[in-house]
This record gives structure tokens, sequence and C-alpha cells, in this order.
């Protein structure tokens, strides 16, 4: 039953009825469009997976998680020729290989000194990365890379970005191929780079 209005007038004077506002009720409020989940980068459909972990990992050398593609040592992948090492005519990969996107940031995940950005044949792509730890007694290799921004002769931080990931050599899609060999080695040199690649899910 509405108030006589001297009553009304009083009564909002004294702040016990509050005063009629064109708000909307909550219910009826519009909500604003909430802003749509980033779209993960699509698969690349060159990728041909030759690792048997299918887990996606990060690392201090590039941006994002991505899968192991072709692993260091023997695999069935047909590009590389028959290496008397491996069985059933396999061949024998000297680095590892992450699928990732072209344009994916390589950072340095060890300081170091860059040796090289020249070719070091058709198979790493026209740019490949190439610098020393002397600490570590290793060269650290890092191929199908452009847009590298470091120069021979630069001192590199950890942490730096020195790269982006392409197809550049690379039949089978962008990917990062990462090396590492004894300093100052040649492809024979080449050791398990696993561990100083420093994977984690």
């Amino acid at each position: 039953m509405p108030f006589p209005v001297p009553i009304l007038l009083a009564l909002l004077m004294l702040g016990v009825v509050a005063p009629a506002t064109a708000e909307q009720p909550l219910a009826e409020r519009p909500t604003k469009a909430t802003a749509p989940a980033a779209r993960a980068a699509k698969p690349d459909p060159r990728w041909v997976f030759y690792a048997k972990d299918k887990h996606h990992y990060a690392s201090p050398w590039f941006a994002g998680k991505h899968r192991k593609m072709v692993p260091y040592g023997c695999t069935t992948a047909p590009y590389y020729d028959p290496d008397p090492r491996c069985r059933d005519n396999q061949g024998f990969h000297h680095g590892l290989d992450i699928a990732m996107p072209c344009g994916t940031r390589l950072y340095a995940g060890r300081h170091g000194r860059v040796v090289s950005h020249a070719a070091l044949g058709p198979a790493y792509g026209v740019n490949p990365l190439l610098f020393r730890n002397k600490a570590l007694g290793v060269d650290f290799l890092l191929a199908h890379t452009t847009k590298v921004f470091v120069q021979p002769g630069d001192r590199v931080a950890k942490g730096q970005l020195i790269a982006k990931a392409s197809d550049s050599g690379a039949p089978d899609g962008c990917h990062l191929h990462f090396e590492v060999r004894t300093a100052g080695g040649g492809l024979d040199a080449a050791q398990n780079p696993l561990k100083l690649l420093r994977l984690s899910r």
C-alpha cells in the first residue's frame, strides 16, 4: 500500500525509503562478453613423430610446450642413411627434434659465445646457430632457425632471445633441431643432448 505524499516525503528526508532509480535488476543487467580463450597453435601438417613419447615439454631453450619429434640416436625416420650402429638399416640422428610452430622463440639455455650462424649443410637449413660454452666444453647447435638475433663473437646470456624456429632445410615442417657437440668438434662429436635440453612437464 503506497504511503500518503506527506509521509513519503518525510521518510525520504530521513533516508528510510530509497528513491526509485532506473537501474535494471541485477538479473536483467547485460554482462560483458568474456574474451575468447587464446587459440592453441595449429599443428604443422608436415610433422611426423618418430618418438613414442606424446607428452609436451617446456625447456629453457624455447617458448611454450612441445612434443619430441625425432629422438637422438637410431631412428626409423627416412631422412638419414643407414648407420652401422643401428639395426634394420636405421639411420642415426645426431640431435633431438622438437616440433614447434614457425616463429617460436628460441632462448639460450646456457651462456656462451656465438661461434657462427653460417650454413653447416642443407640438412641444418640456411641459418643454423652454433655457440660454445667453455665451462661445459660443448657447442650448442640450433638448426632450422630464422631471424637470428646474435652475431659471431657475441657473448650470449642465459635466457637471452637468440633466434626463432622455422622450417628452413626441414622437409618435416617447422621444428627445432637441438644438437650438442664436443667443443670444436664436427658431426661425429655429437652427444646425447637430452640432459642439456632440460625438458620438463
